[in-house]
């Protein structure tokens, strides 16, 4: 296992599934290699194998391997975290209607922290909208919990709350969020926080 650098950019790490399309190949190979030693990979907490694009890089080098390049960029992925599932849908709806330079924006809700633990590895969202006051695992174990692990802390977090003390905040914040917006949230305000633009009709 390979150690990880904390100093590598928010899409360094690609997952075998990525690796596969970029040699071209399919993710079983990678695996194969990655099981001989000949490609570097890390292994997340929950057992995910995650690869560095530089190692990817060299690997293809090395072999002479062409990396395939995107026929498109991909829009900013976002996670949606809110044990609130009216609000969580409104959420979904409204940012599937978003997106950036690099393309629309892609959704996931998770209803607890837990979940939101399981799907930040399987989904890897490079935004995620945090409720504070969850049962079980609240927001900000959450955001402690993104912030420490090196594969994760990459991920952008914006707090929402309908409880915007100044204790709250500065907890959060200090946690690792780059904002806290109160609830009811305002649409303009959370879409100038993830940085998005409408580029889908309402209907």
């Amino acid at each position: 296992m390979m150690n990880v650098r904390t100093e590598e950019s928010p899409r360094s790490f690609l997952s075998p599934r990525e690796v596969a399309e970029l040699l071209m190949v399919a993710p079983v190979t990678v695996r194969v290699w990655a099981q001989r030693g000949l490609i570097k990979a890390l292994l997340t907490p929950g057992g995910h194998r995650r690869f560095l694009r530089t190692e990817v890089e060299r690997f293809a080098r090395e072999r002479g391997l062409r990396l395939k390049r995107r026929a498109a960029m991909r829009g900013p992925r976002i996670l949606i975290v809110d044990d609130d599932r009216q609000l969580a849908g409104y959420l979904q709806a409204l940012l599937e209607g978003c997106g950036s330079e690099t393309g629309p924006a892609v959704t996931e809700v998770a209803h607890d922290g837990f979940e939101a633990g399981c799907k930040i590895q399987l989904f890897q969202p490079d935004v995620m909208l945090l409720d504070l006051m969850m049962p079980g695992i609240d927001g900000f174990k959450v955001c402690e919990r993104v912030k420490n692990d090196p594969l994760t802390r990459h991920v952008r977090i914006i707090a929402i709350t309908g409880y915007p003390t100044p204790e709250n905040i500065q907890r959060i914040v200090t946690a690792g969020a780059e904002a806290c917006l109160a609830k009811p949230l305002d649409a303009k305000t959370l879409l100038a926080a993830i940085d998005l633009r409408v580029i889908a009709d309402a209907a």
